[in-house]
């Protein structure tokens, strides 16, 4: 078999990283009108929370002065961020709800990534060396998973306060690295006993050349599906964590599921100076649910574009 062979063989399904597979797969994803839709729609939502800054300039703490703007309800004609009424002392609803998206957003997308980073590091040397090295990697890994993940958070922010945006991404990514691990060490296992890496190492390409330019291409697909499904979990757990009182305090910075909370917490619906009207929580929540349907209906649509059976497709 030539070198050009190894690097282009004919089995269109295995070379997942092959110019035609991943156009084949473009051409699957965009057949999904609902996967498109809910890509726009994410895209939306990050492009909204990433201009934070320009679109509530005065931050998530911007109060608008005069008893009339506390507790306001939805009202039009005083200008768009005070369109879905503002909270017991005249913050935006609309404002923390954007600041709120940019720091879900990047507490979620910072964690996925570096969790997936630490999993494909991690699967890949357990895959490619085993023994003693995979047996302690996948240790780690089943203690990493053997309780919870929401129980599993919430006893992790417990015992880090105050949290921080930043804790919480960091606590994510040492918590859910395994998940990816176990995906890209299953993948490479699979991939590592095909003829292209038999041919590659039979031609003196060494473990780490056959890993990084076959292997790890080949097992992206499921890397990036497994990815995007760890960001709709942090989006979900974070909140979760956040509604029964734990995770990210809101007096040091919003995400959705601590608004969500606030409201909840000061008394829903009820009109008294501590309490919340319906629309402080209603707005961030929402703004959470198109969120977690985007990514879960992203993350469907890119299971199946990418899914290796219809790469000759």
């Amino acid at each position: 078999m030539s070198t050009f062979e190894v690097e282009q063989p004919a089995d269109a399904q295995l070379v997942l990283a092959s110019r035609g597979y991943w156009r084949a797969s473009v051409r699957r994803f965009v057949r999904q009108p609902v996967a498109v839709g809910a890509l726009l729609l994410l895209v939306a939502l990050y492009v909204v929370g990433a201009l934070a800054h320009t679109l509530a300039p005065g931050g998530w703490n911007d109060i608008y002065l005069g008893t009339q703007w506390q507790n306001h309800p939805p009202t039009l004609g005083h200008g768009w961020l005070r369109w879905l009424g503002t909270d017991n002392i005249g913050r935006s609803s609309i404002g923390r709800t954007i600041w709120g998206m940019h720091y879900t957003q990047q507490a979620a997308l910072l964690g996925a990534l570096i969790a997936a980073g630490i999993g494909i590091v991690m699967g890949a040397l357990a895959a490619t060396y085993g023994g003693f090295v995979d047996a302690v990697i996948m240790r780690f890994a089943d203690f990493a998973t053997t309780f919870p993940v929401l129980i599993t958070m919430i006893a992790a922010f417990a015992l880090n306060q105050p949290i921080t945006v930043t804790k919480a991404t960091l606590v994510f990514a040492f918590y859910l690295w395994a998940f990816v691990a176990r995906v890209v060490r299953t993948n490479v296992r699979l991939l590592g006993v095909e003829e292209y890496a038999e041919a590659a190492r039979a031609l003196g390409a060494s473990d780490l050349r056959v890993l990084v330019r076959h292997l790890l291409p080949n097992a992206a697909g499921a890397i990036i599906v497994a990815t995007t499904s760890l960001v709709g979990q942090i989006v979900l757990v974070e909140a979760t964590a956040e509604f029964f009182g734990f995770g990210v305090n809101s007096l040091i910075r919003p995400t959705l599921g601590n608004l969500i909370a606030e409201s909840a917490q000061s008394g829903i619906g009820h009109y008294n100076f501590l309490a919340l009207g319906w629309w402080t929580w209603v707005t961030p929540a929402i703004a959470l649910v198109l969120l977690l349907v985007a990514v879960n209906l992203v993350g469907d649509g890119l299971a199946r574009a990418l899914d290796a059976r219809h790469a000759a497709g």
